[in-house]
């Protein structure tokens, strides 16, 4: 900070030299003499320190951005970011039939059911025990909580009272058609089946997603004990429904689900099966590293550790292709007995070379595409502190499927269920989700290696 000192009547002072002897201090030291008795009078002024009103309002947004960005944090609700400039956005991200929530409200594309989400929401409150107004109350009454689940940018323009009819409708319609799905009972409301396949995949958008919290209020406040675990089962079987895994077992807990993706998200990377250590937990000196998609690093013998000048041998870096290249070499494919995405292995049969690469199984359908893009993008949500397990998965994935005869051996192997359509299909749709990913390299640490993988 620069200092600017005036002084008045100056020249009634100045600066003399004393003679020598004149003090016991050096003869060199300046000192000031008196003259007269006139007051000295100093200003001290600093420049640069004038702050605008607007200047001030950008280092708030500063401190703003800091605090949004933290991560640990409850991820909010928000729009598509990292992918919304990819070619297939638009095709994976938005909409079919029916918008939940503020994003998408309110667009003409969507009016059509917005008479069903009425009468599946009456139909709701009807089996609650409650009265619209009383159940509608519950949810005005936490509406500033139900808000903070959102980016404040997609709820700015909803008021408080708005914002509370649209989450009681689209909760009330969501739980109903869940319960309907889940009991194979949507024909009692002459729901088309192509118009069911839609909902179904619109409720797994990010963007259309409503706080699981928001769900629960309406769960809870259910007054009929029965049907209230009816409907805590019905969620937790809509959400095995949609795994896209061919193993069926009970989904991880709804505790501290975010939303329905989240809780998707959890159930495709929960650990099930207990032979299967979960992604990380590997033994003592067996520790082996699978890039999901690019290369597999082995470390197993004394050759392969570090030379004298701290280098590592560069045979521990082979490359890993497609399932073309790793049957040339004599690997074979088989399914994991495990349901969880993150858990691949490989092994040695009576260690015979090459060996065995499992992977869980999984259904590809026309749903496929949207929910594991819609993952990824969640994954990428800059709140959202995660592992980047299901990126990771998809890039692995694309990596194998080069070509349709990729997907015909996954499939033989039974590691692929299609009901796609064609093999050529089911190529297409990963190699279009696995575009661009940057794979999580801790996790592929964290898969236990039995054997070497060796591809030339």
């Amino acid at each position: 900070m620069e200092h600017v000192i005036s002084m008045e009547e100056f020249h009634s002072r100045k600066v003399e030299r004393k003679e020598a002897g004149a003090s016991s201090r050096d003869n060199d030291q300046p000192v000031i003499v008196a003259r007269d008795t006139h007051k000295l009078t100093i200003t001290i002024q600093e420049r640069g320190s004038t702050i605008s009103k607007e200047e001030k309002e950008k280092f708030k947004k500063l401190k703003e951005a800091h605090a949004k960005v933290q991560l640990g944090t409850t991820p909010k609700i928000r729009e598509v970011l990292m992918l919304r400039g990819h070619k297939h956005y638009q095709k994976y991200c938005e909409p079919r039939v029916v918008s939940l929530g503020p994003i998408h409200h309110g667009k003409p594309n969507y009016q059509l059911t917005e008479e069903y989400k009425l009468m599946l929401a009456d139909k709701f409150i009807g089996k609650t025990g409650r009265t619209d107004e009383e159940l509608y109350g519950i949810i005005k009454d936490k509406i500033k909580e139900l808000r903070e689940y959102y980016d404040e940018k997609v709820t700015q323009k909803y008021s408080d009272e708005d914002l509370a009819w649209m989450l009681f409708v689209d909760g009330c319609a969501t739980l109903q058609f869940i319960d309907l799905v889940s009991h194979e009972k949507v024909k009692d409301f002459k729901i088309k089946n192509d118009q069911v396949a839609f909902v179904e995949q619109d409720l797994f958008l990010l963007e259309n997603q409503l706080p699981y919290q928001l769900l629960d209020y309406l769960v809870e406040n259910t007054q009929n004990n029965e049907d209230r675990e009816r409907l805590k089962t019905s969620i937790q079987s809509f959400i095995n429904m949609h795994s896209m895994l061919d193993v069926d077992t009970k989904p991880p807990s709804n505790e501290n689900a975010i939303h329905l993706l989240d809780l998707l998200r959890k159930r495709l990377l929960a650990p099930i099966n207990k032979n299967y250590p979960s992604p990380g937990k590997v033994k003592s000196g067996k520790k082996r590293s699978c890039c999901f998609g690019k290369a597999v690093t082995d470390k197993h013998s004394s050759k392969h550790k570090n030379d004298k000048k701290g280098k590592k041998s560069r045979k521990d870096w082979h490359s890993f292709r497609n399932v073309q290249e790793l049957r040339e070499v004599g690997i074979h494919l088989k399914t994991s007995p495990s349901s969880c995405l993150g858990e691949i292995k490989f092994t040695k049969k009576w260690n015979f070379y090459p060996g065995i690469l499992q992977l869980p199984p999984i259904t590809v359908d026309d749903s496929t595409g949207p929910k594991f893009f819609n993952l990824i993008a969640y994954e990428m949500c800059p709140d959202f502190d995660n592992d980047f397990g299901i990126t990771s998965y998809i890039a692995f994935l694309d990596s194998l499927i080069d070509e349709p005869k990729d997907v015909i051996d996954l499939r033989k192997a039974g590691i692929l269920r299609n009901l796609l359509g064609s093999d050529e299909e089911v190529a297409l749709v990963f190699n279009e989700i696995g575009t661009d990913l940057v794979p999580n390299p801790i996790i592929y640490r964290k898969v236990e290696f039995k054997s070497r993988i060796i591809l030339k």
